[in-house]
């Protein structure tokens, strides 16, 4: 397995731990949500994948905006 197939799976099993927590209450899963979006958008800009950048950039700008508004 190469370090970007590793990258994304690290940002996705983030991504899941974060959302998980989140649904179950607790307000610390935001930064895991926040770190695998990062993740996925470090992974996304590597692979030149202009979808996924839009997607991971947008979701973890929205998530930022909506933590600093909330």
């Amino acid at each position: 397995m190469n370090k970007v197939e590793v990258l994304k799976w690290v940002a996705t099993v983030t991504l899941i731990v974060g959302f998980g927590l989140m649904s179950a209450g607790i307000t610390e899963g935001w930064y895991l949500q926040i770190g695998g979006g990062i993740l996925w958008l470090s992974a996304a800009l590597i692979l030149k994948d202009k979808a996924l950048i839009v997607t991971n950039g947008a979701m973890t700008a929205v998530g930022i905006i909506g933590k600093l508004l909330g």
